[in-house]
């Protein structure tokens, strides 16, 4: 995985278009219904295992991961999430069809969900205001994936960033760029960005992706241009996973304050 440091020499991102946004959430009202699912992939697992743990504030959208929260799925353990994602969909119980099959180890839907696009842009721009975690095991990842409603090969991902709570320090490694998945028009493409600041402070990240480029910045400057971008339905997910064993300090937390999205 090759990896960039981020300098002032870097491009400045595109100004956000002179539109209104389709999407412009500060989380103020709480977690709207109409957008926002509060489960991680619903479908490959059981409701009580999906379910976000989560508060809404003055300061935005607080992902929390609680003592007693399960694991994702008993087979991934130890493995807990707290996500919230702009739709879902999948096929009949006991079947392969569903968004983002991900895992290798052939995952097949346990509770069936209708197809809810809430919001599903085939190209646009998001732009994620976050503050990563620092509490142990933790990741806190922003993800664009294919919703597979039309065809299972409509899976490609833009991870925007995946951030460990262990690579954040003065300087924070990140983890970005695109994952073909089940796509075969798309290559595997991520690398480590080093940013020259401590993620856990708010910071806003950017993808603008369509007409066959992704484009992956954060705080207004280009870190990544790539050759290539997912053509169909996309959902929006952001999520804080604990990926390592039960500690002792609880809750671990993550906040988002703002997302702005334009779609087409």
């Amino acid at each position: 995985m090759r990896a960039w440091r981020v300098t002032n020499s870097l491009e400045p991102l595109p100004p956000a278009p002179e539109c209104a946004p389709d999407v412009d959430d500060d989380f103020s009202g709480g977690l709207d219904p109409a957008l926002w699912v509060p489960h991680y992939l619903p479908h490959w697992t059981t409701p009580e295992r999906s379910e976000a743990r989560f508060s809404t504030d003055g300061e935005g959208l607080e992902l929390r991961i609680d003592a007693d929260q399960p694991d994702w799925r008993p087979e991934d353990a130890p493995l807990r999430v707290s996500n919230v994602q702009t739709g879902t969909y999948s096929g009949p119980v006991g079947s392969s069809r569903g968004t983002h099959r991900h895992r290798p180890d052939g995952l097949l839907v346990r509770t069936e969900t209708p197809e809810r696009l809430l919001f599903a842009p085939r190209s646009g721009r998001v732009d994620v205001t976050v503050a990563a975690s620092t509490d142990p095991g933790a990741m806190l990842a922003v993800w664009l994936v294919g919703t597979e409603h039309r065809c299972g090969e409509e899976s490609g991902e833009i991870c925007v960033f995946e951030i460990d709570a262990e690579a954040i320090d003065s300087r924070t490694t990140a983890r970005t760029g695109v994952k073909a998945h089940h796509d075969p028009r798309l290559t595997t493409d991520m690398s480590e960005v080093v940013l020259p600041f401590a993620a856990s402070r708010s910071h806003t990240w950017t993808a603008i992706w369509g007409d066959g480029e992704t484009v992956i910045g954060c705080e207004g400057l280009v870190l990544r241009r790539i050759p290539q971008a997912p053509d169909y339905p996309l959902f929006l997910l952001v999520d804080l996973f604990e990926t390592g064993g039960r500690s002792e300090a609880y809750p671990k937390t993550a906040r988002v304050t703002r997302v702005r999205a334009w779609g087409s």
